[in-house]
């Protein structure tokens, strides 16, 4: 297991995907959960996402069954060993969270394909299933996740 995951896992900040959705709803984003508002023709599906893709997570149920919505992340890490598993960070629409430490701003550009510049929660960490991921909608560079990874490395 990576040291940055298994880190994760013994400090608590590898929270499961439903978790990212108790604070960060996604009907207080300006997509409002809705995909299409994301989609563009560079949008498609794939079978293997690496790190530095921007996703769209699809559908999940919460543990008492209830279904979830959608969200963007990026992700920091994969893990291809038993399941096809990757673990990301939420982006939000929310730029006027930027002014909390943990947020790093994410401006918009053709590589990311976003549609307005963003921000990247870096507290937490999401397991994400490969299911649940509906497609790729960008991605941005190494050096901005390593950025991301060595601001959620250094909280403290």
């Amino acid at each position: 297991m990576d040291d940055f995951i298994k880190k994760g896992y013994e400090e608590g900040w590898i929270k499961p995907l439903e978790d990212a959705f108790i604070n960060n709803p996604p009907t207080e984003e300006i997509h409002k959960g809705e995909i299409t508002y994301y989609i563009k023709e560079e949008a498609e599906p794939y079978t293997k996402y690496k790190v530095g893709d921007i996703v769209y997570v699809d559908r999940y149920t919460y543990s008492n069954k209830k279904e979830g919505n959608n969200h963007l992340f990026v992700i920091v890490r994969t893990n291809l060993v038993v399941d096809i598993e990757y673990f990301g960070m939420l982006i939000s629409s929310r730029i006027e969270k930027l002014k909390y430490k943990d947020n790093i701003l994410l401006k918009r550009d053709q590589k990311n394909n976003l549609d307005k510049d963003s921000i990247v929660k870096t507290d937490y960490v999401y397991e994400i299933k490969d299911k649940d991921i509906r497609c790729k909608i960008g991605e941005v560079d190494k050096e901005k996740i390593d950025l991301y990874i060595k601001m959620r490395l250094d909280k403290k």
